[in-house]
């Protein structure tokens, strides 16, 4: 170093270090924010906003949609498509019911269902027109026979871009909402659910471009191009195209259900349902190319049984959905936060729906001062869901008790108290669905415990799903144990075996339930105002006797 760079150094005055003592004197200093001169930045903040991610989605969705619906009309004309678009929307509540009546166990949030098929309408639909736009006209000025660009447009290009397109929805929420997607069932909903969004612009398409067919020639009715192609994608084949992702959701399906080290497995079942799905749409695409007959024989030979197995497939899963619930309940039940009647209630679609519909009935009937029971005598509600402290079953609120009301007051009495009772029967209904939705998250975070699939926060998970069920129970579980008792689950011979009543090793990050209510204080009172928010209130310690 220069003798010149130390005296220049030397030369600078020296910067004041900041000490210990004259830290409240600069503190107390520092400018109010709105004169602040420096501000904090914000880095990678707005990435992390739900509200923004909420956005970023709908308007990426909302974009694709004007632009597919943009396309379909400047392809079919105006006329054409208000005609493609009223038929298409007939065959969509019909296949969205059927996948939703596959869910009904643990059903998945609608705003899951809303994206798939917004993004199977929107998204996918505008890349496959696009790409296969493109790929055919590649094809027809590349190869020597130009003729076959359209045959080799829809049997190889459309069922691998149009099935990779409507794959990225599912594997978006299988990686986004991956405590949403925990089996075969919530695979073959969200890609049914996808490609029914897909079929219904497709189906504007065709439809609108048949329509113009039979403007221009003149044809109408039965024997018209329009009503043949409706009763061909419609009546005979709504399913087609959720049959081939179908098999896209089995595969994700399969690998929601490997444990985490599985990571091969994991990743090939999904791939390999993408390839089944593209090679029977394919074949499904060039079944009407090589022989007038062809349609019909893979329709019979192929389509129907395929149909037929993969249905067979889910409904299995639901109903090994619901034996989950009479396994891995019990020790709950062993423990003491749920009654024995629960799980076996649980495990029934028709229990669970008497169950709701008995809260309902009871509650209603309790809100209008009625001693009547549906679940036998012995029976008063601890509370009422939605009830006013303080007030009397079937007054109307603001009328004093024992006031002669005139007939107007009357009548406007009796429909409100009328109201009150109806709020009252649907808070508890609504109390029940909760309960049986949160036992059977339950259940599968149990199972998935088991299987080594889930994270480190199964504690926490447990805690609070048993946090729900208990806010609950008082008005779940007589509702349950009377559902079980009515359709007949408690018969000796029904009685599922309790595989942890004797030899149980709990999970390592497990026990939580252990330190539940014991089998005599389940049935008892819980202590100070019941099950909910207090003071003293903690469902997951033992709750004591009530006071004789």
């Amino acid at each position: 170093m220069s003798d010149g760079s130390v005296q220049q150094r030397l030369s600078q005055p020296a910067v004041p270090l900041l000490k210990e003592q004259r830290v409240g004197e600069i503190l107390a200093a520092v400018p109010e924010r709105k004169h602040w001169r420096y501000r904090p930045r914000r880095v990678g903040m707005v990435w992390r906003s739900r509200t923004f991610r909420v956005v970023a989605v709908f308007t990426v969705l909302a974009i694709c949609g004007l632009a597919i619906l943009a396309l379909v009309r400047d392809q079919t004309g105006t006329q054409g498509f208000l005609v493609g678009l009223g038929l298409a929307v007939l065959p969509v509540p019909l296949l969205l019911a059927a996948f939703r009546w596959l869910d009904r166990v643990d059903p998945g949030p609608w705003r899951n269902v809303l994206f798939a098929f917004a993004w199977g309408a929107f998204a996918a639909a505008l890349v496959a027109i696009l790409a296969n736009s493109f790929a055919t006209r590649w094809i027809a000025t590349t190869i020597a026979d130009p003729s076959n660009a359209d045959t080799l447009g829809a049997t190889v290009i459309a069922p691998v871009v149009e099935e990779s397109a409507k794959a990225a929805a599912v594997l978006l929420i299988f990686l986004f909402r991956r405590r949403e997607f925990n089996g075969i069932v919530d695979g073959v909903v969200i890609a049914g659910v996808t490609a029914s969004g897909f079929a219904f612009t497709e189906n504007i398409l065709y439809l609108g471009n048949a329509f113009g067919e039979d403007q221009q020639i003149g044809n109408s009715g039965v024997v018209s191009v329009t009503a043949a192609t409706f009763f061909v994608r419609a009546v005979m084949s709504p399913f087609a195209h959720p049959l081939f992702t179908v098999l896209t959701g089995i595969g994700f399906g399969l690998a929601a259900a490997c444990a985490r080290r599985r990571r091969i497995r994991r990743t090939v079942l999904p791939l390999l349902g993408l390839v089944l799905a593209m090679g029977m749409h394919s074949l499904w695409n060039g079944s009407g190319v090589f022989s007038p007959y062809g349609f019909y024989a893979v329709y019979a030979v192929f389509m129907v049984p395929v149909f037929g197995l993969v249905t067979w497939l889910v409904i299995w899963s639901r109903r090994r959905e619901l034996r989950t619930l009479a396994a891995e309940l019990p020790a709950y039940a062993a423990a003491g936060w749920l009654s024995p009647e629960e799980p076996l209630a649980l495990s029934s679609m028709r229990a669970r729906g008497l169950a709701r519909d008995t809260a309902r009935r009871q509650y209603a009937v309790a809100a209008r001062g009625s001693r009547y029971t549906p679940y036998g005598p012995g029976w008063a509600p601890g509370s009422i869901p939605g009830s006013i402290p303080g007030a009397i079953p079937g007054s109307m609120p603001g009328v004093m008790p024992g006031a002669v009301p005139g007939p107007s007051a009357q009548a406007a009495q009796t429909k409100a108290a009328t109201q009150a009772a109806e709020a009252h029967g649907k808070a508890a209904a609504r109390a029940v669905a909760e309960y049986e939705s949160f036992a059977t998250s339950l259940a599968a975070l149990r199972l998935q415990a088991r299987r080594g699939t889930t994270g480190p926060d199964f504690a926490e998970r447990e805690l609070e799903l048993l946090h729900h069920l208990w806010q609950r129970r008082e008005v779940a579980a007589p509702a349950l144990t009377y559902a079980a008792q009515a359709t007949g689950l408690l018969r000796p011979h029904r009685l599922p075996p309790l595989p942890y009543a004797q030899q149980f090793t709990p999970h390592p990050q497990y026990g939580a339930y252990g330190n539940g209510p014991t089998q005599a204080q389940a049935h008892a009172q819980p202590p100070g105002p019941g099950p909910g928010p207090g003071a003293d209130y903690n469902p997951y310690l033992r709750p004591q006797q009530p006071p004789r």
